[in-house]
């Protein structure tokens, strides 16, 4: 476990990039559907309970929440998307603005695509790979909630997941996490490591 990510710092909420942290250094995005545990997620790869808030109300985080690293690094945490009782005018908000960040924020360097293991692959979930695949941003796909499965279910979601997305022509990856029992917490954080630390003879 990285003790780096244990030093993240809420920055600020932004309702566009205009509101945003100035756009240089590196940012590593974590989007995904409003109850699919991206709070969570961000929490527990930080070892703190509180720094992404967790709503009991899915679709509360309606901004662009950014947190430092270090100097030079940053998370950004999407707002959630695609919960039901959210109108759909404000759905139409939240497009517009993940769609802006994606494709205007210089310092993006990945994506951390959250998806519950037992619904992956929904509407947003292909929508946002094709917006990777479009802006040619890496990205990496958490399974979370495996501990809601056993182990042969969850194994075969990966795989279903995995198969789907190998000619996606976009450099991807895909594991399991729980955050409720800390497992791929170790595989996240190194994935998490080279794309903060790119290979300089590979730029």
């Amino acid at each position: 476990m990285n003790p780096v990510y244990h030093q993240a710092k809420f920055i600020n909420s932004a309702p566009d990039l205009r509101s945003a942290p100035e756009d240089k250094g590196l940012e590593i995005a974590f989007a995904g559907r409003s109850n699919a545990g991206k709070s969570s997620a961000i929490n527990t790869l930080t070892s703190q309970k509180s720094l992404a808030r967790i709503s009991k109300t899915p679709g509360r985080t309606q901004l662009l929440n950014f947190f430092a690293i270090d100097e030079h690094k940053r998370f950004v945490d999407l707002p959630g998307y695609g919960y039901a009782k959210v109108p759909v005018q404000v759905k139409k908000k939240w497009h517009v603005m993940i769609e802006s960040y994606l494709t205007g924020r210089k310092a993006l360097c990945g994506i951390v695509l959250v998806m519950d293991v037992r619904h992956p692959m929904m509407e947003f979930d292909k929508q946002m790979v094709d917006w990777c695949r479009h802006a040619k941003i890496p990205l990496h796909i958490l399974l979370t909630k495996s501990d809601k499965l056993n182990y042969g279910a969850a194994k075969n979601t990966l795989l279903s997941v995995q198969k789907e997305l190998a000619n996606s022509e976009i450099q991807v990856s895909v594991q399991l996490f729980s955050a409720l029992k800390k497992v791929g917490i170790d595989e996240i954080h190194g994935l998490l490591d080279q794309w903060f630390n790119p290979d300089p003879l590979n730029e």
